[in-house]
């Protein structure tokens, strides 16, 4: 049994990351949502986060507390839920590209926040913004041309690449940016995943305003 700690589902973009690939393992769970900036959060995130954000993965005496290395750690527990390919060129190009979410794009992050609630509306963006999309398009159009032919995800089947970049297929339909026909067919596969449909439409629900993600 496995204890994720996550922020609001509406807004917090790593949380998605971490509940997914929780979702994926197959294993039970128990989740604890804290409301991101709010005195609940102020109050309890220490309880469970060293560095005092989500997702956090409690397993056993393991506490994990980044997306991608609760990837990582699930990938062991759970060889059999295809995390990865099982190509290992495949399998480089998907951890590569994950990694490049994990540390990159922070035009893109900063400026347009996940939030499922927002009306889709164009969002006049910045130069920095449009070169994290194209640069993120053409990463998954190789993904896709080079390994993704057998499925309608980045390598064929649902994986820990697509759990990476399960916030910018939000991301870029909230906010109407300029994707091509490639990205869009992509888009819709992901926003047909069974979890991540779960997710948002749990997202949807909540009534907790966070000021700092609500873009005009």
């Amino acid at each position: 049994m496995y204890t994720i700690v996550i922020g609001n589902k509406n807004y917090s973009s790593w949380s998605l990351r971490g509940w997914l690939a929780v979702k994926a393992s197959g294993a039970p769970y128990e989740e604890v949502l804290i409301p991101l900036e709010t005195e609940e959060w102020e109050a309890r995130i220490g309880d469970f986060s060293p560095s005092r954000c989500v997702p956090v993965l409690i397993d056993g005496d393991a506490t994990i507390w980044d997306s991608l290395a609760i990837i990582e750690s699930l990938a062991e527990r759970h060889p059999d839920a295809g995390f990865w390919p099982a190509d290992p060129l495949a399998r480089a190009h998907a951890r590569s590209a994950s990694a490049e979410m994990h540390s990159g794009f922070t035009d893109l992050r900063g400026v347009c926040p996940m939030n499922f609630r927002r009306p889709v509306e164009i969002l006049p963006v910045s130069d920095g913004v449009k070169n994290d999309v194209s640069r993120i398009i053409a990463l998954w159009a190789e993904a896709r041309g080079d390994f993704g032919r057998d499925g309608p995800f980045l390598y064929g089947a649902w994986s820990a690449a697509d759990i990476m970049f399960a916030p910018v297929v939000s991301r870029f339909r909230t906010y109407g940016l300029d994707v091509n026909a490639g990205a869009l067919t992509y888009m819709e596969a992901v926003e047909n995943q069974p979890h991540y449909v779960e997710w948002r439409n749990e997202g949807l629900k909540e009534t907790w305003i966070v000021p700092s993600d609500e873009i005009d």
